[in-house]
């Protein structure tokens, strides 16, 4: 035994959105209905299985433009208007669980482009809320994840700035500070949502007080694998896995004190799982 000292993060566990659409799909399922999701419903492999093992059936855009009379749930990172288009065109009923905040940031992106205002946002150009709300927009912002990738010399003298819900608060407002210092006037659209960025302090100061982290999250999670990087900046012994059988004991001496974390994107039930692994071993 190594008798190991084990505590989880408090705040570790699904935000409000991904919690509310795991509830909506739960409610279709538990009433024997067949249900589709289009994309993976949060970026966790063991989440994604135990639903499915529930009936859920996780389809691609591709399958989802040929479906009719079905019944599909729209994630929490919010969809483009095509994929409301295409659900009336085909008598699909859907079951919209889009975070309220990012259904509110897509309006706010739309009057934006209205106004005929150059717009930039800060984010993944791949990741499902970013398409959606670039889709909003008919695809017309300039979508970048790191300052470098801008090209100065092309960008107009005035922009309308908007972040990835998920996306670092330090880093959005350095590059606010590094456009500012180039004599680009910024008008900021803080878009970042607080229950994920206050995150940041908390688990930062959670990392620091632990001989060694165990960070719980699936693989395509980005606001995992950043979360990861910010446990290794101050935890040198900090372990990404995925599943329990990731865990190699060698990490680990008798008696350490390990602290358990996780994604927004990963499910209590499994960082809870992993606790009680360690407890045992």
């Amino acid at each position: 035994m190594l008798n190991l000292r084990v505590e989880t993060e408090p705040n570790s566990g699904f935000c409000f959105g991904v919690k509310n659409a795991i509830r909506k799909a739960e409610e279709v399922l538990s009433r024997g209905e067949e249900l589709y999701c289009l994309g993976e419903l949060v970026h966790n492999e063991k989440e994604i299985m135990r639903l499915q093992q529930k009936g859920m059936k996780i389809i691609s855009y591709e399958e989802y433009r040929t479906m009719q009379d079905k019944t599909v749930l729209f994630r929490a990172h919010g969809e483009p208007p095509e994929s409301y288009t295409i659900a009336l065109k085909n008598n699909i009923r859907i079951i919209d669980a889009s975070c309220p905040i990012i259904l509110k940031l897509q309006e706010r992106i739309y009057q934006s482009w209205i106004n005929k205002e150059k717009i930039y946002i800060f984010g993944l150009p791949n990741h499902p809320e970013i398409i959606g709300l670039n889709g909003k927009i008919f695809n017309n912002a300039v979508i970048f994840k790191d300052f470098k990738e801008l090209d100065l010399s092309n960008i107009p003298n005035e922009i309308t700035l908007y972040s990835q819900t998920t996306g670092s608060l330090k880093k959005f407002y350095e590059i606010i500070d590094k456009l500012e210092a180039v004599g680009i006037r910024v008008h900021v659209v803080d878009s970042i949502c607080r229950q994920v960025s206050n995150r940041e302090s908390e688990l930062r100061e959670f990392c620091r007080r632990f001989d060694c982290i165990i960070f719980v999250a699936g693989k395509n999670s980005s606001n995992g694998k950043r979360l990861f990087e910010m446990c290794k900046e101050e935890n040198a012994k900090s372990y990404f896995i995925s599943t329990i059988e990731e865990i190699d004991l060698t990490w680990f001496r008798s008696a350490e004190r390990i602290g358990v974390s996780g994604a927004t994107s990963t499910p209590l039930w499994l960082i809870e799982k992993v606790r009680d692994y360690l407890l045992s071993v």
